[in-house]
């Protein structure tokens, strides 16, 4: 189907039904993928619903998810509105996922490199060190280990490592509870704003800009001193700042700096978290993962150019993971000028959810969806090859600017994970629970026995 039909033929967009006051906030917040998959199915590709009292129009479906990445999606929608709150929060200007069009590309311009998996080349070896070292202090033998809480401190390890020179583990709690509190009240909007003057939120918030000072700081100190080789995302983004202050302003810096830990921290903690369970649940495919890492790391190096296809099974489980359990279920955006998508009419300033997960979940694309099939992503099935059916990292010109680093970092951590540990799941038929706010995943309560190194 075309994205737009002829505006001269509307229809008119439904409204799901929903309850006083809440209107369909709690459907959402009990399974948002799931919901926007039964919405699609009853009312098609465009309907509009309600939370806490705001009307957003929904689009979604391959429909969505190939508009998203047309020129005149781009040209349709914004972000700005949904992140303003997150930028004054922070008394700052703009941040990337807030700005479209020039200032966009600009600030993608200045990131990309530190962003990108050549930030890490010659130096997976190094993630492998830095995955170790967690595993020994986070995965003790014997005991019941929280998997998201550990997740998160590795991500914060790693990330912190590698794109910035350090690893604030003593941070991670604030980091923690200040995305919570700005995400659920500020951007996804399913929390009162007076909890931003909770005691708990406004200390860990001081605590996160205290470390983006610390960052500063620590610039300023090392200017000068460090190979062009050796620099970071950090040093790109004070050096644009020295260079541009127009464009990277020195109120834009701590939420600049401190970004890649809003940004990881929730998001590839969720999923390395979602792929311990879909491994263990399925012991035809933790044989089969076994085998590939025991072999991968049967060498001292790691084979950078070689990593993806020396894991085909842990790749495929990996994309499987992030089709069932989707980071980017809606992207969030506001109309920038009247257009008609699928014969609706969508008004300019209309809140919106774009459904881009839905194609997951459908038997279209995916035959039994509801199954785990690492097989689906190779030749000749390919299915998430089909135009608009996979969607794990968003859509657009917003589309994660970290992607092939996080496949790298997910990948070769998941890989060092299972290659060390022997894990098991407890009970043996455990069904994972899952949490939305402020983004879906596994419930903070999902725990895996350490039964004992493997290596």
């Amino acid at each position: 189907m075309n994205a737009n039909t002829d505006s001269s033929v509307l229809h008119e967009t439904p409204l799901v039904r929903g309850i006083p006051l809440f209107g369909n906030a709690l459907d959402m917040a009990r399974g948002p993928a799931k919901f926007f998959v039964d919405c699609y199915r009853k009312y098609g590709p465009v309907f509009r619903v309600r939370v806490l009292g705001q009307t957003y129009t929904v689009i979604a479906g391959q429909e969505a998810a190939n508009f998203m990445s047309s020129r005149e999606g781009k040209d349709s929608l914004r972000s700005k509105e949904f992140w303003q709150g997150l930028v004054e929060e922070y008394g700052a200007t703009k941040t990337l996922v807030g700005v479209d069009g020039e200032e966009h590309k600009q600030l993608r311009e200045i990131m990309k490199r530190g962003y990108s998996r050549e930030s890490i080349r010659g130096r997976y070896n190094q993630l492998v060190k830095i995955t170790d070292g967690a595993l020994e202090r986070d995965w003790k033998v014997g005991q019941l280990v929280p998997v998201v809480e550990a997740m998160q401190y590795l991500v914060v390890d790693q990330l912190g490592t590698i794109l910035t020179g350090s690893a604030p583990l003593e941070y991670v709690k604030d980091i923690r509870t200040t995305i919570l509190y700005i995400l659920n009240v500020l951007v996804t909007r399913q929390r009162p704003r007076f909890l931003l003057g909770n005691p708990t939120y406004k200390k860990s918030k001081a605590r996160v800009f205290e470390l983006g000072q610390k960052m500063i700081d620590n610039f300023h100190a090392n200017l000068g001193k460090k190979r062009d080789e050796d620099k970071n995302l950090i040093d790109d983004i004070m050096q644009a700042h020295l260079d541009t202050p127009e464009v990277m302003p020195a109120s834009d810096l701590i939420l600049t700096l401190t970004g890649p830990y809003v940004a990881g921290l929730d998001t590839v903690a969720n999923t390395t978290s979602a792929i311990v369970y879909t491994v263990l649940k399925h012991p035809d495919v933790y044989a089969r993962i076994l085998a590939e890492v025991d072999e991968l790391f049967s060498v001292e190096n790691v084979d950078e150019d070689g990593l993806m296809k020396r894991l085909p099974t842990l790749h495929g489980a990996i994309m499987e993971t992030m089709r069932l359990y989707p980071i980017a279920v809606a992207q969030m955006r506001t109309a920038t000028k009247d257009f008609v998508f699928q014969g609706h009419l969508i008004r300019e300033g209309e809140l919106m959810y774009v459904g881009t997960s839905v194609p997951h979940f459908m038997h279209e694309f995916y035959p039994d969806p509801e199954r785990f099939d690492v097989d689906r992503y190779t030749k000749p099935r390919s299915e998430h090859m089909q135009s608009g059916a996979y969607s794990p990292y968003g859509r657009g010109p917003h589309t994660c600017l970290g992607k092939s680093l996080a496949e790298v970092q997910i990948a070769l951590s998941m890989a060092r994970i299972f290659y060390k540990l022997d894990l098991a799941l407890e009970p043996a038929n455990y069904t994972l629970k899952l949490k939305t706010a402020p983004t879906p995943g596994p419930a903070m309560d999902f725990k895996v026995r350490v039964k004992g190194y493997r290596k």
